[in-house]
């Protein structure tokens, strides 16, 4: 729909609105008084969001092509504000056109409909005031340019702008309007079950109780939004990194991946190996004559040994040999399936699949993205090694670059024990194991040794610093990647998270995570409870969190800002005048992502120079649109496409950061599951994988 039409049906909905409330009433029962004046009120403040930004969004839609990769990948930061904003706006018009049909009905919830609406208009405001920093980033960077990388001054005032900014209402009422409608219950749960175990986080409980007294307070979040919304605000707003580590974490108990295994595809063959710390020899890719030497990971603790997972959809030779079996982490090594007589042994693949997975560089292992890893495995035919680095903070940089460029080398020369010839390699990963895809094929450029004959890249990190970016600007709303956690993780990456590091030899953290919950969390702090606490009292002393409707969270913003410093940091015509943005109750501390190691070319390879990149082999990108990284895969596509080096960008829609994980949820998953697999396939198939044969003009 035409911003234009969208524009002028709200004014349309919100006038019609308007003159039915303040009609005369047919009845004595009809809920107006307060409930009507609140509508009104909040009715007249969204006309005058909508006339302020009809200008700003047709600014917007003039230029934002200029920021796309090409003419036939439209997709970049400015087109998702808009695209964000025009959610808001159809769902305020949706909502506007309920009310007005049925607030004559005795079954009108009146209530409850001007909470939504208020809900909403919140929305706009503070989406009307990303699209005013927005504009800044347009004046203030350079023409086609998403990041302003030598500007760090706006960087750091837009980090302080996010730090006071109001947040709540996209976590409550409003969650995930943006997304596909088929995630939102998906998108709602996550949150309630984080909020929930905020409050029982810590508590000396088994793991059974720990998970039922988050079910019996979570109960509380499912009725009341706002307090919904509020709570997660809170917890986000200086996020404890443990915690946030630890919740998702749980995605590795033995309870979801049970059901995760059932309800995906099954494979004959899934076990963990741990490879000791020996040196490997390689071949020279300009000389095979000669050997390349490749040190197992030193970095932070000294030579440790490298955790693995072989999922394979079918048996292949060597992949029941006993010297693979014995690198077998089980203890007794896993029953082979050769010896079941139904079970027949095929041939080596000429393929092979190295992923690492995603998780922020700070939680997860291969055991929770089992899933899609195994899809891959029966849908491409490929044995998969999944690699299960060290994690951060405890193994900050260069750690898990060293272990997966380990992995790889490992991989090339026992590809016979993985059931693969290794004819073709490919790497894939997501997140934070797209950035290690990438860096882990400069290293092996670096050492002079075969690099991977392409790479999958979903949505992945290519710059791991807080630099303004327009889709940076969705860490405002977006409930799965907030800038709290994204910073969290880029500082514990990068080692200026204080944690005493200790070995990782003789433990893995899949023996960590497969133990008792409570054990877990006793584990990865001792003071969290208190964390916790202190944000949940004030709330319960005061009575609640319910949010406040938006003229009352208007006024207090501004005395909030008169007495706690809560207004603007942005240089002066930043917003429009006698326009502010709702401010939260309190501030969030970003600490900033100043250490030099994040500029590190293997840290952030957005920032590597060209001598660095260019010899990569083909790398298809697949992000998502509405993904607060999108910005990152549009530039560094850019310059590997600049470069003359092969590349590809493809942009899905309605979808957030994480998506693969999310692959049987809604059809928009299962979509761009199959565009992964099709870059992968391609990748397999190409004829002669030593040449670019696949640019985009």
């Amino acid at each position: 729909m035409d911003y234009k039409v969208v524009f002028s049906t709200l004014e349309t909905v919100c006038e019609d609105n308007i003159a039915i409330l303040c009609g005369p009433s047919e009845s004595s029962d009809l809920p107006y008084g307060t409930v009507a004046e609140r509508l009104i009120t909040c009715l007249r403040q969204i006309q005058e969001h909508g006339r302020a930004l009809e200008p700003v969004v047709a600014s917007f839609t003039a230029i934002y092509h200029h920021y796309d990769f090409d003419a036939q990948t439209p997709g970049n930061g400015y087109r998702t504000l808009v695209k964000v904003l025009h959610s808001c706006l159809l769902h305020i018009i949706h909502k506007g056109r309920y009310i007005a049909s049925n607030y004559n009905s005795a079954f009108f919830r009146a209530e409850h409909n001007a909470s939504e609406m208020e809900a909403y208009c919140s929305a706009l405001c503070q989406l009307r005031a990303l699209l005013h920093l927005a504009e800044q980033l347009i004046r203030d960077n350079d023409f086609g340019q998403l990041y302003s990388l030598q500007d760090r001054e706006l960087s750091r005032r837009l980090v302080q702008e996010y730090s006071s900014m109001h947040k709540a209402c996209f976590y409550g009422r409003c969650l995930g309007f943006q997304f596909s409608p088929a995630l939102r219950p998906f998108l709602q749960t996550v949150v309630i079950s984080m909020v929930s175990y905020g409050e029982t986080y810590g508590k000396q409980q088994s793991g059974l109780g720990l998970a039922a007294l988050s079910l019996l307070t979570s109960g509380k979040y499912v009725i009341d939004p706002d307090l919904r919304g509020a709570e997660f605000e809170r917890i986000t707003q200086n996020l404890d990194l443990q915690f946030w580590k630890s919740f998702w974490n749980l995605t590795e108990s033995g309870l979801i991946t049970g059901f995760n295994r059932i309800a995906s595809n099954q494979v004959q063959v899934n076990f963990t190996l741990t490879v000791p710390p020996v040196t490997l020899r390689l071949p020279l890719a300009s000389d095979p004559s000669l050997t390349a030497t490749v040190s197992p990971p030193i970095a932070h603790w000294g030579p440790g040994p490298v955790h693995m997972r072989l999922i394979s959809y079918e048996l292949r030779e060597g992949q029941d040999s006993e010297e693979l079996l014995a690198f077998s982490r089980a203890d007794p090594p896993p029953i082979s399936v050769s010896h079941l007589p139904w079970v027949q042994k095929q041939p080596r693949s000429p393929w092979l699949l190295i992923h690492f997975h995603g998780g922020g560089f700070v939680a997860q292992t291969s055991r929770s993205h089992e899933n899609y890893i195994r899809s891959w495995s029966k849908e491409l035919n490929v044995p998969v090694l999944s690699v299960d680095y060290s994690l951060s903070p405890e193994a900050p940089f260069p750690r898990a670059l060293e272990e997966c460029f380990y992995a790889y080398c490992w991989a090339l020369n026992h590809c016979h024990l993985l059931g693969s010839t290794a004819e073709r390699v490919c790497l894939a990963g997501d997140s934070a194991g797209g950035n290690l895809c990438i860096t882990v094929s400069m290293k092996a450029m670096s050492s002079g040794i075969r690099v991977p004959d392409g790479i999958m890249a979903a949505y992945p990190a290519t710059l791991l610093t807080t630099d303004a970016s327009p889709s940076r600007l969705l860490t405002l709303i977006d409930p799965m990647l907030p800038l709290g956690v994204l910073a969290k993780c880029i500082n514990a990456y990068a080692g200026t998270d204080s944690c005493t590091v200790q070995s990782a030899v003789g433990s893995s953290s899949l023996s960590a995570l497969g133990r008792d919950t409570a054990l877990l969390l006793s584990d990865l702090t001792q003071g969290a409870s208190n964390w916790i606490q202190s944000f949940l009292d004030p709330m319960r002393s005061s009575g609640g969190a319910r949010s406040l409707s938006s003229p009352q969270r208007r006024s207090q913003s501004g005395e909030t800002g008169r007495t706690s410093n809560h207004t603007s940091t942005l240089a002066p015509g930043a917003y429009p005048q006698g326009f502010e943005p709702l401010r939260s109750e309190c501030l969030a501390f970003i600490r900033p992502t100043s250490c030099p190691i994040i500029r590190n070319p293997f840290v952030s390879p957005l920032l590597a120079p060209n001598n660095l990149l260019r010899g990569l082999p083909p790398v298809h990108i697949v992000a998502s649109a509405l993904d607060a990284l999108l910005d990152d895969s549009v530039m560094f596509a850019k310059k590997l496409r600049d470069m003359g080096q092969p590349v590809t960008l493809t942009v899905v829609e309605d979808l957030p950061h994480g998506f693969l994980s999310l692959s049987q949820l809604a059809k928009e998953t299962v979509v761009a599951t199959e565009v992964c697999v099709a870059r992968m396939k391609e990748i397999f198939e190409q004829e002669n994988p030593t040449s670019a044969l696949h640019k985009r003009p």
